[in-house]
């Protein structure tokens, strides 16, 4: 379909299929053609367009202002058009989008953590996207909500379809503080494709996608490959090794198609302005013996730990310094309290 309409008008399409006008520009077999005219007197896009109008929402296709391009690099995979319920505004909130996505029976290190990533996020600017399913999705969603953030809902069934039913509250917050898309026209269904297709639209739409969960056959290691064709920054989140859930997620760093990212700074340093986004460099605590000055770190390393202590000569052998300046290091070091005196010798203070 894609193909065709980048040829041809939707209408000359359409009529095509109908008989209406030869159907040879199409290059469709007859079985095919027959399956397609099967099908085509079903929508009625009329009172598609008047029930989304009359829920609040609307239909954006390519060209519109509200159009993002960043879905034009799907090429002919590019949806026909997505119907949009929610006030903002669809190409200005996937500007600086990011998607989370992971397994639905996820556990509870993964919700707690996809929400907390999704809250991180919201707090920098950054609009999560997920596909409102249960598990990853879901939590991702509330981490955003719980802080008034904006997010979007990709569903695989039409935006005034509530599914699954255990997240129709949800949705409808998601609705309000954000948008709920799908390609899908209003009153349709999921099945298993959709879920699929619906994915290409979550990698697309966004500048990366984070994997929190995912077993080695989940479906969200489907939005992950997508992410990686469409050249966007691909991400995942580390869980126990003993996890079946984390084994998906997994494969992908070890494979080199995931970077892995422990919090939102390192997300937003992969998928933001580059040197304006960057993430704090990372480094344990600084000890007291961290800022000594390299003479006198020297002349502490060299002074044994043995009860019995060195005499000045033989920490200045160590040390490789005049046995004059480590005798001066040494008091500044008794000073500090890293080392005493006994008798000619010199060592260590107790737990020192």
């Amino acid at each position: 379909m894609g193909r065709w309409l980048r040829d041809l008008s939707a209408s000359s399409v359409v009529d095509a299929i109908r008989g209406l006008t030869p159907p040879g520009r199409l290059g469709l077999d007859p079985g095919r053609l027959a399956d397609y005219r099967a099908r085509c007197p079903d929508p009625d896009p009329v009172a598609d367009l008047r029930r989304i109008q009359g829920g609040g929402g609307r239909f954006v296709i390519p060209g519109d202002p509200e159009w993002p391009s960043q879905l034009d690099d799907l090429g002919d995979g590019r949806p026909v058009g997505l119907w949009v319920r929610g006030s903002g505004s669809l190409r200005l909130l996937a500007l600086r989008s990011v998607a989370m996505v992971g397994a639905r029976a996820c556990t509870a290190y993964g919700a707690h953590v996809a929400g907390e990533l999704a809250a991180q996020l919201a707090e920098r600017g950054w609009v999560v996207v997920s596909g409102a399913a249960y598990g990853i999705d879901a939590a991702a969603h509330r981490g955003t909500l719980a802080v008034g953030g904006a997010t979007i809902g990709v569903l695989a069934c039409g935006v005034d379809v509530a599914y699954p039913p255990g997240n129709a509250e949800l949705i409808r917050r998601i609705s309000e503080q954000g948008l709920v898309i799908s390609e899908l026209p209003p009153g349709v269904h999921p099945n298993r494709f959709r879920f699929v297709l619906r994915n290409r639209v979550i990698a697309a739409l966004t500048r990366g996608t984070v994997v929190v969960e995912a077993a080695v056959r989940s479906g969200a290691l489907s939005t992950a490959r997508r992410a990686r064709d469409l050249n966007r920054h691909t991400m995942g989140v580390a869980g126990p090794v003993t996890s079946a859930l984390s084994a998906g997620v997994h494969a992908l760093i070890r494979s080199g198609a995931a970077t892995l990212v422990t919090d939102a700074a390192e997300i937003g340093e992969l998928i933001g302005a580059i040197g304006d986004d960057l993430a704090p460099y990372r480094s344990g605590p600084v000890l007291p013996r961290d800022l000594l000055e390299p003479p006198v770190a020297r002349v502490l390393e060299a002074v044994p730990a043995a009860a019995g202590g060195a005499p000045v000569d033989a920490v200045a052998r160590e040390a490789g310094l005049p046995p004059d300046e480590v005798r001066q290091r040494l008091y500044e070091l008794a000073s500090l309290g890293y080392v005493e005196r006994s008798g000619a010798h010199w060592r260590l203070m107790r737990g020192r």
